[in-house]
């Protein structure tokens, strides 16, 4: 998954489409993200001495991640994202409408660089 926590994105799709807002959460494993402000729930939740006040608690809950595209830092527009090889070996994300960098996916390790070798 290319997008990650931090990022901003802009909702394409649903009740929340057009809002661009930042990442909290990424469940890769789902294939779901965690966008600030998006799909809030209620929790009802019953006094207690946890909580002696009760009422309604209002929280994020996932959404599809093929919902949502990144915003690109450097050109403003929501965009598709790809990978690529950096110059040092890592793979860095890019903006496919403008080209510029969109941060390191993954830095190129010390064990793959020879550092350790004898």
């Amino acid at each position: 998954m290319l997008i990650k926590s931090g990022d901003t994105v802009e909702v394409r799709t649903g009740n929340a489409r057009g809002t661009r807002a930042k990442v909290l959460v990424v469940l890769p494993q789902k294939g779901k993200i965690v966008v600030e402000g998006v799909n809030r729930v209620y929790r009802h939740m019953r006094r207690s001495q946890k909580n002696p006040q009760g009422g309604r608690l209002s929280k994020e809950m996932p959404i599809d991640a093929s919902n949502v595209q990144l915003v690109c830092p450097s050109c403003g527009q929501p965009t598709r994202i790809g990978k690529r090889l950096a110059e040092d070996g890592g793979k860095v994300r890019f903006c496919r409408k403008c080209g510029a960098e969109a941060g390191v996916l993954r830095a190129r390790r010390a064990a793959e660089s020879g550092a350790g070798k004898k």
